[in-house]
């Protein structure tokens, strides 16, 4: 038998170093930890719905920004021989990298002749297209266009929440005419990024922003009641006639934006009696459908007719229409460049290739423009790719709403 003191000796050297190492092994973090963009999860994408649900009782928003755009630089005329057009009007720079278009609804996927060379595209849902929030793109300086600097307010007043759901601004005086007409722009998804590009070229027409969540369902489950959005648009009056101090105010011109997921707010409205009155629409990489046939890439088109109805209008000069698109890939629906090349093709048009830089390091592969109706494609497909479309709205104002609307200027 060992004597207890025995069990006490100083441990070999082989023993010594067993332990150091078993020690080193249990300290070392996983090759995964090591790597912070390596097993980033990512959420899975719902698909638009198939039928609307019941609307939910309005409730009132948070003030916490969403992603949003920042201002452009300056920079040399487009390469492509179309007219130095941003949105489409403003100052546009010289198209490097820009590859070929994506194709049309039914043919390969957007963008995949650049992917090669590329990491495997982020596919989650709009709005958190990536787990890449860090701008990927050196000529967009040090800002990122999800979370841009503020430029001010311009001519307005900070949000109100006198709207039946959202928020609005409105110009601190004027904008409204002798008769009481007033302009508004209703954004659906991003509101706080969108007044951001909205206060820098617009200084009359009211901006309304609603925020309802992650997933077009939001959005299209609460203004599937044609009541809701009769609401708001009464709830907007009633707030401007208590903000002018006059009896009798109307919404004259009414027009549409959003942003990602905030489509299907959209596509129920222009389906009801008060869609009528709607002006103008912008789609800002905000415009997907489902699948009649994954495999073949047919678009369930039901879900398209209002908005190729009233691109329709669009391009025969009775209407305005803006939209844009990226290259993301989302899994199980068709993507904003599928849908917006489907559209045109109901136009019986065919967009042609550009190579242009514009606004936050967006890269330009194709536009489109008939009438009133106007398509801008681009490159891209991860998160700040997605939020830079947010940066095309102040060009949208300029070139395109103001001269049409001739709303009244606001003032401070």
């Amino acid at each position: 038998m060992r004597h207890p003191l025995q069990a006490r000796r100083t441990p070999g050297r082989w023993a010594l170093l067993s332990l150091l190492a078993a020690t080193w092994w249990l300290a070392a973090p996983p090759a995964a930890a090591q790597d912070p963009a390596a097993g980033a999860p990512s959420a899975q994408p719902e698909p638009p719905p198939a039928a609307p649900a019941a609307p939910p009782a309005a409730a009132p928003q948070a003030d916490s920004p969403a992603p949003a755009a920042a201002p452009q630089a300056d920079s040399p005329p487009p390469a492509d021989g179309a007219p130095p057009l941003l949105a489409d009007g403003a100052p546009a720079a010289d198209g490097a990298g820009a590859g070929a278009p994506p194709s049309s609804a039914g043919g390969a996927a957007p963008d995949a002749g650049q992917r090669a060379d590329r990491s495997p595209a982020r596919r989650d849902r709009p709005g958190a297209t990536s787990s890449r929030a860090a701008p990927s793109k050196k000529r967009r300086g040090d800002i990122n266009p999800c979370m841009t600097p503020d430029p001010g307010w311009g001519v307005y007043d900070r949000w109100s929440r006198a709207p039946s759901m959202g928020q609005m601004i409105m110009p601190h005086r004027g904008g409204v005419t002798k008769r009481g007409g007033f302009d508004v722009i209703i954004h659906f998804h991003g509101h706080e990024a969108l007044r951001k590009e909205f206060v820098k070229t617009a200084d009359g027409a009211v901006l309304v922003g609603i925020d309802l969540g992650i997933g077009s369902g939001a959005y299209s489950s609460a203004f599937s009641a044609p009541y809701v959005f009769e609401n708001l648009l009464d709830s907007i009056e009633r707030a401007v006639a208590k903000k002018t101090g006059k009896k009798k105010v109307y919404i004259r011109k009414l027009g549409l934006s959003a942003w990602s997921a905030g489509y299907g707010a959209i596509e129920q409205i222009l389906r009801q009696k008060a869609g009528k009155r709607v002006d103008a629409l912008v789609l800002l990489d905000s415009l997907h459908a489902g699948y009649a046939d994954e495999q073949q890439r047919k678009l369930k088109v039901a879900q398209l007719e209002p908005f190729i109805a009233f691109a329709r209008r669009a391009a025969a000069g009775e209407a305005f229409m803006f939209m844009s698109h990226s290259s993301i890939l989302p899994p199980g629906y068709a993507s904003t460049a599928e849908t917006a090349n489907f559209i045109v093709q109901q136009l019986r048009g065919k967009p042609r290739g550009s190579s242009r830089r514009d606004v936050l390091g967006l890269d330009m592969i194709q536009r489109y423009d008939r009438g009133g109706f106007h398509l801008r494609g681009y490159t891209g497909d991860d998160k700040p790719d997605h939020c830079a479309h947010l940066g095309l709205m102040a060009d949208v104002m300029r070139v395109h709403l103001k001269p049409r609307w001739k709303t009244p200027q606001g003032r401070r």
